[in-house]
């Protein structure tokens, strides 16, 4: 992963203008990605796709997107247009991880995140997480900073390859998380990138974004994690059922922690003990680590195995492609892009 700046696209307006504005400065490497096996779906599925094949499926999650979340549904109106592409391009770009489903892709590790808030944050909230994908999407790392027309905030988001939510912080003093669980049968509606994305636009809070969420026809089971100045949250979601842990400091992998939904977890037993170890080496890590410590101490809980997981050659196989430490209440998300053991952090902030 190349270590100058990452590609930062600041926009204010309509839903339909962020999107254009997204699009026209992105437009290259989104035709670009599209090309390369389909957004690079065709080297991970067992079976190769194709974009007729994808109709149908597309078209039902569009119209659950255009019933649960119109505005965002308009921002990729816009992002099809500046980019070039066919509306259902720009649909597919946001759904790549509900097509993989998790049957059809074997699942070995994805990330892991914890957030600290209250007297454990020593009135400094944080939330970090590794971020782990396969299609090798290091390439595909963008920061938005976007200001929507109508709204009193100003959300900062990581981001890959088109889509418009993934995770973030927002003006208020939010931020979003989120870690891959699996369980139940994933259908059309909301998908979760997307949901962290309408939560940071609408809610300024804790209370507020778990109120939103129970309202979310959330299209796939995942746990999100939520911080301000003085709530900690994880928020695991299966098949319309959420249920909630609060802090001061919570920690998250990738298997289900509630005792309601964990009976219900699918995760393969390979993948299980990865969540397993990652979950209680960060435990071991934070347990050393003081209420005030950095982003760059933050860095180091996150950039040692087993938590940062390296790569091993395998496109179809998880690795760590960015690691994020972000401060809500000073607007700030610290990123590390690709094996964050091995590269500099990069900073920014929300003006």
């Amino acid at each position: 992963m190349p270590t100058e700046s990452l590609p930062r696209i600041r926009a204010e307006g309509a839903p339909f203008d962020l999107g254009r504005a997204h699009g026209r400065e992105r437009a290259p490497a989104l035709r670009a990605f599209l090309h390369d096996a389909l957004c690079r779906l065709n080297h991970i599925l067992p079976r190769p796709v194709t974009a007729a094949e994808l109709s149908p499926t597309i078209a039902a999650y569009r119209t659950a997107i255009e019933d649960a979340v119109p505005d965002i549904a308009r921002e990729i109106e816009g992002l099809a247009e500046g980019a070039g592409l066919s509306l259902a391009e720009a649909y597919l770009l946001q759904l790549r991880r509900e097509i993989m489903g998790y049957r059809k892709v074997p699942t070995m590790g994805d990330c892991t995140t914890y957030a600290r808030s209250g007297t454990a944050a020593g009135g400094r909230p944080v939330l970090a997480q590794t971020v782990d994908l396969n299609g090798d999407l290091d390439d595909q790392i963008t920061v938005l900073d976007v200001a929507p027309t109508g709204s009193r905030r100003r959300v900062l988001l990581l981001s890959f390859g088109g889509l418009l939510g993934y995770l973030g912080l927002n003006s208020s003093g939010l931020a979003v998380g989120i870690n891959l669980v699996l369980g139940g049968t994933w259908r059309p509606g909301v998908p979760p990138y997307l949901a962290v994305r309408h939560l940071l636009d609408r809610a300024g809070t804790v209370d507020e974004a778990v109120a939103l969420l129970q309202t979310l026809p959330l299209a796939s089971s995942r746990s999100l994690t939520l911080c301000d100045s003085s709530r900690a949250v994880w928020a695991e979601h299966l098949e319309g059922r959420w249920r909630f842990c609060d802090g001061p400091q919570t920690l998250h992998t990738n298997h289900f922690l509630h005792p309601d939904l964990a009976p219900h977890d699918e995760v393969n037993v390979f993948a299980r003990r990865s969540s397993v170890k990652r979950l209680e080496a960060c435990r071991m890590r934070l347990a050393t680590l003081p209420a005030d410590a950095s982003a760059e101490d933050h860095f180091g809980v996150l950039s040692a195995p087993p938590l940062c997981v390296a790569d091993n050659g395998d496109i179809r196989r998880e690795r760590t492609v960015a690691a994020a430490v972000m401060f809500p209440s000073r607007g700030e998300l610290h990123l590390r892009p690709g094996d964050p053991s091995r590269h500099p952090t990069q900073v920014f902030a929300l003006r």
